[in-house]
């Protein structure tokens, strides 16, 4: 191959992916483009000062393009990254998840919540990789209930876990709830203190800190066997008060490793519980229950937050005490996106303090505020399965995710106008109806949205604020216009025969064809240090064009040089979006 020849070639692969890089982000990234093209073209380093002003000239050339010209642009290639993208998919995710002596058909997963707040992207993830293990093996996975901390849990949160995950597409082979299991928890809490395994301790919380932390072995260790029995059944029974009596793990008070350093099994609480009543008032901890139920269970393979990870001394010494099978545990580094809040404490805190109305709020990540958003199961899967198995730490922004979003509305949702501060525009010598296509990139499907003729329409005032009197635009889709007379309240125009060039073009709405609408914008809800930020809502106030009255709440859109976005509801005549991504 010549030079000339490398060169052309080399700039087509640049401007192929400075496009998809610009439609995926709103512009072309200098460093992200060079990275693509030496992948795709590797003996182009050979000359990196060629390459760097090749990126560097077609990135600003890109950049320079209007929002509209990127869209025509990506949809030439979008078979081919559909295409790429899957084998990319294919090869990196499923290829990371591999588990170490499972075999076929004899694998069981688990996606344990606690239903003491909405699920969040976080869960979704050990949730989603725990149903890949189970279909990449053949095996199962169930729904295991965290439910021990009876002021936490509640009922409307197992409703909203369970439509959560059944939006996420998640069928589980078995469900099951840890508050069902707790006489067998006690039988098991009475062997560990039979076999000399565990101990009733009535330190006080300082106390017991103050010890955990200089690795003191406080009096209650010592204590004969049968005296611990006997107030372990006290427990039980309702006789002993809260906080005066926990039992604890005899594990290693000198270990180096803090979780060894006789953590708690049993705490008393006689708070009612929501399945439960006042039928208990000793409650099993995590790493007393659940060890122990993954084990009875048949679980094979659990996957645990990495930070969790100090435990793996305690559990596996537990279940040695007890001779149960111990699953294996593979430890998943959190998923992170920047600028929004995960912490269930937190999330109730700005609902206390009216920041947020509820657990559905745009600005989170909860699924059921990326559902009300507009972002797809599909998408959060495939967010997900990007990463694969990982114990590295991930801090991703919000634009991943919408970006991954965004690819799969593109082919097949409406495309409508949107105006904002509109301005009513007369137009002269219309000789035509509008019809204009629903969605130009979906070839299946050519479907037109049509309306009456006229002679009026609603425009944005900001989008003619940099043209003069005598300018040409087109109305998007359908006519070329000249600029007759601009003031406040009105722009007269009159039609030309579509051959002219205009200075611009711009979305509009039908004069009698418009709907009242509201689009809510959502942005980061909390600075680094997790304060937060009154300013990370926004409201826009407008019209969309007459087909909106069509949609249904929950469908998506393109609003047209604006961005996608999902029907919230619809009150009294007026439409509620929420902004998706752009």
């Amino acid at each position: 191959m010549n030079k000339v020849t490398f060169m052309v070639n080399l700039r087509d692969i640049v401007y192929e992916y400075a496009i998809k890089n610009a439609f995926s982000y709103g512009k072309a990234n200098f460093g992200s483009v060079l990275s693509k093209a030496i992948s795709k073209v590797p003996e182009s380093k050979k000359d990196m000062q060629l390459l760097k002003d090749t990126v560097n000239e077609v990135v600003n050339s890109v950049n320079a393009m209007s929002k509209e010209d990127i869209n025509r642009e990506y949809s030439k290639y979008a078979d081919i990254f559909e295409k790429e993208y899957q084998e990319k998919l294919e090869t990196t995710s499923k290829a990371n998840i591999k588990i170490e002596g499972a075999e076929k058909g004899n694998v069981i997963t688990r996606f344990p919540p606690e239903p003491g707040g909405y699920i969040h992207i976080g869960n979704a993830k050990q949730c989603i990789l725990s149903d890949e293990i189970s279909k990449l093996y053949d095996g199962k996975i169930y729904l295991y209930w965290d439910d021990t901390n009876p002021e936490k849990c509640k009922e409307q949160y197992i409703s909203s876990i369970k439509e959560d995950t059944a939006w996420l597409g998640i069928k589980f082979d078995k469900e099951y709830y840890a508050s069902d299991n707790i006489d067998k928890i006690y039988d098991y809490g009475r062997k560990l203190i039979t076999d000399g395994n565990a101990y009733v301790c009535g330190c006080s919380p300082e106390e017991i800190n103050n010890n955990r932390r200089n690795g003191i072995e406080c009096k209650d260790r010592l204590r004969p066997t049968e005296e611990n029995r006997e107030l372990f059944e006290k427990m039980i029974s309702g006789d002993v008060e809260g906080g005066k009596l926990i039992v604890r793990f005899k594990g290693d008070m000198k270990s180096e490793n803090s979780a060894m350093r006789d953590p708690t099994l049993f705490r008393i609480n006689k708070a009612p519980h929501y399945r439960q009543g006042t039928k208990y008032s000793v409650w099993p901890t995590y790493h007393m229950n659940t060890p122990i139920l993954d084990s009875i269970n048949g679980i094979t393979d659990a996957i645990r937050s990495k930070e969790y990870e100090v435990w793996d001394s305690v559990d596996k010494k537990l279940i040695s005490c007890l001779g149960l099978r111990q699953p294996r545990i593979h430890y998943e580094a959190r998923l992170n996106i920047e600028g929004t809040i995960t912490k269930k404490r937190l999330i109730r805190e700005f609902i206390n303090k009216g920041y947020i109305k509820e657990w559905d709020d745009p600005r989170l990540v909860t699924i059921s505020a990326l559902k009300r958003r507009g972002i797809l199961p599909e998408a959060i899967k495939n967010f997900i399965l990007k990463f694969g198995m990982s114990r590295n730490d991930t801090t991703v922004k919000m634009d991943m995710l919408l970006s991954e979003n965004k690819r799969i509305l593109e082919p097949t949702v409406p495309h409508l106008f949107f105006i904002s501060n509109p301005l009513e525009l007369q137009v002269d010598g219309i000789d035509a109806a509008p019809k204009l296509k629903l969605n130009p990139n979906d070839k299946q499907n050519p479907a037109y949205r049509e309306y009456p003729k006229d002679d009026k329409f609603y425009i944005s005032k900001n989008s003619i604020s940099d043209l003069a009197i005598g300018s040409t635009v087109k109305l998007k889709d359908f006519i070329n216009l000249q600029l007759v007379s601009i003031e406040d309240k009105k722009v007269t125009a009159k039609a030309l025969d579509g051959k002219e060039h205009f200075d611009k073009i711009i979305t509009w709405t039908p004069y009698n064809g418009k709907a009242a609408s509201s689009i809510l914008i959502p942005g980061e809800i909390v600075d680094k240090a997790e304060n937060y930020i009154p300013e990370s809502i926004k409201y826009v106030e407008g019209y969309a064009e007459g087909y909106a009255t069509e949609l249904k709440v929950g469908d998506i859109v393109l609003f047209e040089k604006f961005g996608y976005c999902r029907l919230d509801k619809i009150s009294e005549g007026k439409y509620d979006f929420i902004f998706t991504s752009g």
